[in-house]
């Protein structure tokens, strides 16, 4: 440590993303991004885009986009917040509605980056423990002292929680603020966002990272109820009015008004992921029921880190998570189908050398 670093520092563990690959014959299946290109209509909205205009700081307050998002969810647009990214949006959910000294619980296996949000604000928190199968003991979300989050479907999981369990868990919670990150459900589950009607701390959280093809854009967004908005923009404008570049911002606009082609790679995707599992499975892999863009696998003999290395040397990236409780488990992001077939090849050719030497002895 520094003396020059200030406590906030010294205490928070950064959060460690997943790996780039550096060249273009990489099969990069470890960060959940998707397979196929923005759509058409993102494209041609960010040539038109590119003018002298962006000179100019962006718009404060993202109107357009606000309104795009509350006609596409059926919510009024003062009660839509967007964020550089939605990880942006957890930061400032963390802030706006965590107190220190009063725990938060989530999920002891669930996304890395809550416990070092946690840290960094010097919010205590209870990880809750899943049962054997993975999925969330709801009981254990009930009445919380500080506060909830969890992502619906779960991650690195990919298992989703019915939307009756979801509204139990946000009921239970009078008075506290339960935060839901969609970062994944459209590619399976219902949204709790309907039951932002009935709920006032209840706050969901989104990307169009993942279903929309955005990732290098940066676009996150929450929806809630209106104090529950005006809290998240009294964060951000005490750190930055203009989070959203131009850029991102007209494309996101022009993302969420093709309907059409979101619907058709986010199938695909859902397709791909199904057919996946059975292949899995069929070479002797457990595979978790998943309502993600990936899926969660495991092999009763080869060790999740040996997969990992041997993967990676043929050029092939997924995602390995060493604590105990998923270090034999990895996790492999649905790419397209000749993506899949490719990485199907050559993972027949690692289990094969691996059976192949234990039967040697």
């Amino acid at each position: 440590m520094n003396e020059l670093w200030s406590d906030m520092v010294q205490r928070t563990e950064p959060y460690t993303p997943g790996e780039q690959a550096n060249g273009e014959d990489w099969i990069k299946l470890n960060t959940n991004e998707n397979p196929y290109p923005p759509s058409p209509r993102v494209f041609k909205a960010l040539q038109q885009a590119l003018t002298s205009d962006l000179r100019k700081y962006p718009e404060s307050d993202p109107e357009k986009l606000r309104y795009a998002l509350a006609e596409l969810h059926q919510v009024s647009a003062d009660q839509v917040f967007i964020g550089n990214g939605s990880d942006e949006v957890l930061a400032f959910s963390f802030m706006a509605f965590f107190t220190p000294g009063k725990p938060i619980v989530f999920p002891a296996i669930t996304y890395s980056f809550y416990p070092t949000y946690a840290a960094l604000f010097n919010i205590a928190y209870d990880p809750i423990p899943l049962q054997e199968d993975f999925t969330l003991n709801e009981k254990a979300f009930y009445k919380s002292e500080g506060g909830v989050i969890f992502p619906n479907p779960n991650a690195p999981t990919g298992i989703v929680l019915p939307l009756e369990t979801v509204e139990r868990i946000v009921s239970e919670n009078e008075g506290r603020i339960v935060i839901v990150d969609e970062a994944y459900i459209d590619f399976g589950g219902k949204t709790a966002i309907p039951l932002i009607t009935r709920f006032d701390n209840l706050l969901v959280t989104r990307t169009m990272s993942k279903s929309r093809s955005l990732a290098g854009l940066r676009i996150g967004y929450a929806i809630g109820s209106t104090t529950a908005i005006e809290a998240l923009n009294r964060i951000k404008n005490s750190f930055n009015s203009y989070t959203i570049d131009q850029l991102a911002l007209t494309a996101g606009v022009a993302a969420v008004k093709d309907t059409k082609y979101f619907n058709t790679i986010v199938d695909a995707i859902i397709q791909t992921r199904e057919q996946s599992k059975k292949v899995f499975e069929s070479v002797g892999f457990t595979v978790l029921p998943s309502a993600a863009n990936f899926l969660f696998v495991h092999h009763p003999e080869i060790p999740a880190k040996q997969l990992h290395k041997s993967l990676k040397d043929k050029q092939i990236l997924v995602r390995h998570f060493s604590k105990p409780e998923t270090e034999e488990w990895l996790r492999i992001t649905i790419g397209s189908d000749d993506e899949m077939e490719q990485f199907f090849q050559q993972l027949f050719d690692v289990v094969n050398a691996w059976t192949d030497k234990s039967s040697v002895y």
